[in-house]
């Protein structure tokens, strides 16, 4: 294993070249790191055996939840991303279905001061065929929360105690659709379709107005830089609903929520993962997404996706979880620097994993992917963009 640059010692983030550099107004030739979420069991090994820093499970103290945040700043600092990513979800009781997890936890490298990552203690799937609300009686009696009474503390501190340099960028966590399909299920929204739509308009609608509540406080925040929410709208071979029916009830409140972002002269990044070609255009052209996230090769490889929409938006991730999690280091470098030196090439890109990196991504495989993107900015800072590094 070639020796890794990790931690790095002197990170030097900048947001707003970031911002920049996916809207194509930036000449540096670096290539930013990106990630939506990184899993606590990678993360833990990272903070406590490369760090030195004491693994903290936040409580309900504020004690706890600071330490926890400041741990959590010192990881995306320290590997070299520009931002933290955070989100929380407002409080919506959907129906879920827990079992044991089936892939074992993720296993560290050979560093010698690493602990051995976390034991995974279970995993929650939406139940596809029963939802929280069925009926408008469920609906009545459904516990909507209030956004006034949400608590931002976590937000709040993120954006007060960032390193010099880092942004915030920040969500609601899960999206109209997705909060749609669980509080209903896929099913009980399937046949609400076809037999009752007043009732998904209203499930909808009460899901857009409280989230653009949540996002008037977001976007308050000062060192706020973009907003990237998730939605995933499809699955392998299309969207898991009619195109029309995103159309209809869901892509209207993005464009709500891209249009607040942009008053305020930020971008709109989303996070949506399967073949959603069919709306594809919906997103640019009518929601107005600065930038898509969620790549799969099977389905369409990031480079691929560039090529046809790489001048209308950035470009975000896309190093396949199937490499990421199941190759060998050394495919796992090969593919960084691959899309480093082709889709960095062309701009408006960032490099980071095609979805996430879950908790049975391998330690190593992580690290390797960002010391790699690290190598080939430092080479290309000094030479610029060669065929081969």
């Amino acid at each position: 294993m070639r020796a890794l640059s990790l931690p790095l010692e002197h990170p030097a983030p900048d947001a707003r070249e970031f911002v920049d550099i996916l809207a194509g107004k930036s000449a540096s030739h670096r290539v930013p790191l990106v990630e939506y979420i990184v899993d606590d069991v990678v993360m833990k090994p990272v903070l406590e055996g490369m760090l030195g820093r004491p693994w903290v499970t936040p409580g309900k103290d504020r004690d706890s939840l600071r330490a926890s945040l400041d741990n959590f700043i010192q990881f995306w600092y320290r590997m070299g991303y520009d931002f933290v990513r955070y989100e929380e979800s407002l409080p919506l009781p959907e129906k879920k279905l827990i079992g044991n997890d089936p892939v074992p936890p993720a296993a560290g490298p050979s560093l010698p001061s690493a602990p051995v990552a976390p034991q995974a203690t279970g995993r929650a799937w939406a139940d596809e065929h029963h939802g929280a609300i069925m009926s408008w009686e469920d609906f009545e009696r459904y516990p909507w929360p209030r956004t006034e009474e949400f608590d931002f503390f976590a937000f709040e501190y993120l954006s007060r105690n960032l390193p010099e340099g880092m942004g915030l960028i920040a969500c609601h966590g899960g999206g109209v659709f997705e909060h749609l399909s669980w509080i209903m299920s896929l099913e009980g929204l399937s046949v609400a379709l076809h037999e009752e739509p007043r009732l998904v308009r209203a499930v909808a609608d009460r899901l857009g107005e409280l989230m653009m509540a949540f996002y008037s406080h977001i976007l308050d925040l000062d060192n706020l830089v973009a907003v990237f929410p998730g939605d995933d709208m499809g699955y392998k071979s299309a969207t898991l609903v009619a195109p029309d029916v995103l159309r209809t009830y869901v892509l209207p409140w993005h464009a709500r929520f891209a249009a607040m972002t942009h008053a305020k002269k930020l971008p709109y990044f989303l996070h949506s993962c399967g073949k959603v070609d069919a709306v594809m255009e919906d997103l640019i052209s009518v929601v107005g997404i600065d930038g898509k996230h969620s790549f799969e090769d099977g389905i369409v490889p990031v480079q691929d996706f560039q090529e046809r929409y790489g001048k209308r938006i950035a470009v975000l991730g896309g190093i396949d979880i199937n490499i990421l999690a199941g190759g060998s280091p050394d495919d796992v470098r090969r593919q960084t620097h691959r899309l480093v030196t082709t889709c960095g090439a062309r701009g408006r890109y960032a490099v980071g994993s095609g979805n996430s990196v879950p908790s049975y991504v391998p330690l190593e495989n992580y690290l390797v992917m960002i010391d790699e993107a690290h190598r080939c900015n430092r080479d290309m800072m000094d030479h610029g963009y060669p065929e081969d590094l």
